[in-house]
């Protein structure tokens, strides 16, 4: 019996490969390899896609919340509250734009986000939310505008594994002031190496962002070489570029697909051994991770190798317990803290056969010899 990778990135690659090509040789012809034709036409497709007006594309997904964050002038000062149950560069980004990061739990079934959890972790400093969408699943966006809203607070959104992810029909990275994506090789929609983005609706968010990525250059005129703020270099290129638009026309398929497999593992788990992570009604995922809760999970993914299946794990341990980020935290986060030791991701891609997943999904019911509560 075969192995089961945990991802495989070749599959998807294999599917774009001729127009990639195409598009690659075009720009041996014409040369444009740091912005140009390539760079503008995905920013235009992705903002089109989005539901915003604009798209500005940078060198990756920490970039994008980082400059974000500058362009609203959030730093020194500020706080912005970021989920516990996150990747890394959530709170990275805060740190590095001189903002404090002020951690808030997450939910129990979805572990994103809820306005309770948010209202929790207000304090006179906070001046912004940053909602992370997860695992490629959107919390109640609604009820989180409501309290922003209420609470005057800056909505951002960390979309990093969301492109496509919906919430009553409207995109992620839409809902905020801005929406930060990564396309890192691995994400829904992925380069061929770092890239990333951010859309909004905001002109002159979008036109500070165009300046920040290129060294703080001023755009038209004689401002090639002028330099009005502090930027840095964050330009997306036009090879990456291309590899972006032909996998975006793929991408909807692709999260349909993503779909199908989840629901697959919704029939074959059983929840008695492993919880998996709940979707709300409105919130149509795109399943960037396909990601349990189980007991012994260490013990469980060891006996899933022996089996030739390969897992992840989404985070083992959460951003307020790292050194980096310990000094901002001021109290336990109990939900985030108990999902790290638990959660297991299985094996998610768009090729993946359903054969595969029911194989995983009774492998899985075997591993596990501890019933989940």
């Amino acid at each position: 019996m075969g192995k089961v990778p945990f991802l495989d990135i070749a599959g998807a690659t294999r599917e774009v490969a001729a127009e990639v090509w195409a598009g690659w040789g075009e720009l041996l012809r014409t040369g444009q390899f740091v912005g140009g034709t390539a760079v503008s036409r995905f920013e235009s497709e992705w903002s089109a896609y989005c539901g915003t007006e604009y798209a500005v594309g940078v060198a990756n997904g920490t970039d994008a919340l980082h400059l974000t964050l500058r362009g609203l002038g959030i730093g020194p000062g500020d706080e912005v509250i970021v989920p516990a149950n996150t990747f890394v560069a959530t709170v990275e980004a805060v740190v590095l734009a001189g903002a404090t990061p002020r951690f808030a739990d997450v939910d129990d079934g979805t572990l994103l986000l809820t306005p309770e959890t948010i209202k929790a972790a207000v304090t006179s400093a906070t001046k912004a939310v940053l909602v992370v969408h997860l695992y490629g699943q959107m919390p109640d966006m609604d009820a989180i505008i409501d309290s922003t809203d209420s609470l005057g607070l800056i909505l951002l959104e960390d979309a990093a594994q969301a492109q496509g992810a919906t919430w009553a029909g409207r995109r992620a990275g839409s809902f905020g002031v801005a929406g930060c994506f990564s396309f890192y090789p691995g994400k829904n929609l992925g380069a061929f190496g770092d890239a990333g983005a951010v859309v909004t609706s905001d002109p002159a968010l979008a036109e500070l962002l165009n300046s920040l990525r290129d060294h703080g250059r001023m755009q038209g005129g004689h401002g090639h070489y002028r330099h009005d703020v502090l930027g840095m270099n964050s330009r997306l290129d036009g090879v990456q570029a291309v590899v972006l638009s032909a996998k975006l026309r793929q991408l909807d398929g692709w999260n349909q697909s993503r779909r199908t497999l989840m629901a697959a593992y919704r029939d074959w788990i059983d929840p008695d051994k492993a919880r998996l992570v709940e979707q709300l009604p409105e919130s149509e995922g795109v399943f960037h991770l396909a990601v349990v809760q189980v007991n012994d999970r260490d013990g469980v993914r060891e006996r899933l190798a022996e089996q030739g299946i390969g897992t992840g794990i989404h985070y083992p341990v959460p951003c307020h317990q790292m050194t980096p980020y310990a000094q901002f935290a001021d109290g336990p986060m109990p939900v985030a803290e108990a999902a790290a030791g638990r959660q297991l991701s299985l094996p998610m891609f768009p090729q993946l056969r359903k054969t595969d997943v029911q194989r995983v999904a009774e492998a899985l019911n075997k591993a596990v010899t501890e019933p989940i509560r």
